[in-house]
């Protein structure tokens, strides 16, 4: 098998087991969706740290006002008196006004940011260097385990205008936001190898060559961003071992160059005494004592 180390710019994602005889457009297909499930997870990961401190999100029409203009137009959150988390609430007004202040009790705050935990655990960009491939079935069962985690805080359903409910649905609306400039949709990825196009309905040996028990980079990104910037050469890790062996040698060298120096006062000549001792012929003139 082959090791696809998927990379957006410069910055490691996961890394993705495949073969070199597999359909270019099942290769792709399969890490944009891997890319996209662990920006959703990310996504609701954040949500759900917000409904751990401030409860069930406003109806639309009531995001943002203050409760004064929620008073004045006689606005209601119907949701709130159906949305109870399990063991009650205590309130925690949101300071920007999108969810309903109704905070879980610390013992459902628990459930949920555990699940966030160990989600994070298992899309984490770390496991690229303890060499763990990252598969669709582990970003089902991340957004399983979140959902479960809601579930249990929440039994009734979140409202259906919450952002979280709409994740797990799949109707989310990102029109507008941040995250909808960090999506790429399905048809409109590209992935690199060495500065080359992979190709669509073409076997990834015509890109990545026949040995199938390689690890190779490779760089997706979205039609019409142009070709992603080549690996260096010389890895980061590499040039870091290089310059300390470069100026380990170099110390050694000026160490070299200092006894050097200093190897003449050892010898013979060098002798101030010398002289004085050959002309008194106690050149090598041995003492025995007792």
């Amino acid at each position: 098998m082959v090791i696809l180390q998927v990379k957006r710019g410069d910055e490691n994602l996961f890394l993705y087991e495949t073969n070199v005889n597999e359909n270019t457009n099942a290769v792709i297909q399969d890490i944009t969706a891997l890319y996209n499930g662990r920006l959703k997870i990310e996504r609701i990961c954040m949500e759900i740290e917000e409904l751990a401190s401030h409860g069930t999100m406003l109806p639309p029409e009531m995001m943002g006002l203050t409760d004064e203009q929620v008073e004045e137009l006689k606005l209601k959150d119907v949701w709130a008196e159906k949305c109870i988390p399990s063991g009650g609430f205590v309130f925690n007004k949101d300071p920007i006004g999108r969810r309903n202040g109704q905070q879980p009790k610390q013992k459902m705050q628990e459930v949920l940011r555990k699940a966030i935990v160990d989600v994070k655990a298992m899309i984490d960009k770390k496991l690229v260097l303890a060499k763990t491939c990252l598969t669709l079935k582990i970003v089902a069962e991340a957004l399983n385990l979140l959902k479960g985690a809601v579930t249990i805080v929440y039994p009734m359903q979140l409202p259906p205008h919450d952002t979280i409910r709409m994740e797990f649905s799949n109707t989310e609306d990102l029109t507008g936001t941040q995250a909808s400039k960090e999506v790429i949709e399905p048809s409109k990825a590209q992935l690199w190898f060495a500065g080359r196009l992979i190709l669509n309905d073409k076997k990834l040996s015509d890109f990545i060559g026949r040995h199938d028990k390689t690890k190779v980079v490779v760089k997706l990104n979205r039609h019409g961003e142009g070709p992603p910037s080549r690996e260096p050469v010389i890895t980061d890790e590499l040039r870091k071992r290089m310059m300390a062996d470069a100026y380990r040698r170099q110390e050694e060298l000026k160490k070299l160059e200092l006894d050097e120096d200093d190897h003449y006062l050892n010898s013979s000549w060098a002798d101030g005494g010398s002289m004085k001792r050959q002309v008194h012929g106690l050149e090598n003139v041995r003492f025995r004592l007792g």
